[in-house]
């Protein structure tokens, strides 16, 4: 154990230099905000199924495939959420994760979801992510073969964070777990 949490802190200090430096100054605790440009998508989501699919290596876990129907169920939820102002699984609509795979036509497994509400990066999320169970165990899930991951953030930089984990087996092979942080 202490073993893959050594390799899981090297790993984050490794990718948190590669995160993007577009951070601005407003006034929050540390002086600075994570902003992501529009043209930052690809390289956001490429760089955490980079990351996700390197602890699941060091854990012995295969790679997951990024699924543009999972990224589009994360949107979908990241966006809500911010309208809600509160994250949680469920969709102002009163929609689950399973719901709102299937109404992108996911035709794999839900997984799992993660969600956050933060103003720090997709690297410092992941991290946060991993030191709790319930989130790290939908990260490293051996069912999981694909991945969504999405975002919305607010004009206040507020990010609102969603991952989805599935795969492509029917809906009923897999069990179903939801994690937020």
């Amino acid at each position: 154990m202490i073993r893959f949490i050594s390799i899981v802190l090297m790993l984050g200090l490794v990718l948190s230099a590669c995160a993007p430096s577009s951070r601005v100054n407003d006034g929050s605790s540390d002086g600075k905000i994570y902003r992501i440009g529009r043209g930052d998508t690809a390289k956001i989501q490429f760089r955490m199924l980079d990351s996700v699919n390197a602890l699941r290596s060091a854990s012995g876990q295969g790679p997951l495939a990024l699924d543009p129907q999972l990224n589009a169920a994360a949107a979908t939820h990241s966006r809500d959420m911010s309208v809600q102002n509160r994250p949680w699984h469920f969709g102002s609509d009163g929609s689950s994760p399973i719901d709102r795979v299937r109404r992108v036509g996911y035709s794999g497994s839900l997984v799992g979801e993660n969600i956050s509400e933060t103003y720090e990066s997709e690297l410092e999320t992941l991290a946060a992510w991993m030191q709790k169970p319930d989130t790290r165990r939908v990260i490293l899930s051996p069912d999981a073969t694909q991945m969504g991951f999405a975002w919305f953030q607010e004009r206040n930089g507020k990010i609102w964070w969603t991952m989805v984990t599935g795969n492509n087996r029917p809906p009923a092979q897999v069990s179903d777990s939801f994690a937020s942080l």
